[in-house]
């Protein structure tokens, strides 16, 4: 995935983060530790697989037939 295709996943998941901890859903703390997660999950090799998951979603939305 380019960085322009992840751009604007990372500010809709970012939105959503704040939305939730300003509801109390989540606590801020809460945020940190899954941010915290998301960077170490994303320098192993499950990013490949991820990163294949979100590329076929996405294709499959914008397909134009």
């Amino acid at each position: 995935m380019s960085e322009d295709a992840a751009l604007p996943l990372v500010l809709l998941f970012g939105l959503a983060t704040v939305l939730l901890v300003r509801s109390g859903e989540v606590r801020w703390w809460i945020a940190v530790v899954i941010g915290l997660f998301g960077m170490y999950l994303g320098q192993t090799p499950v990013i490949f697989t991820a990163d294949g998951l979100v590329t076929w979603l996405i294709s499959g939305f914008t397909h134009n037939s």
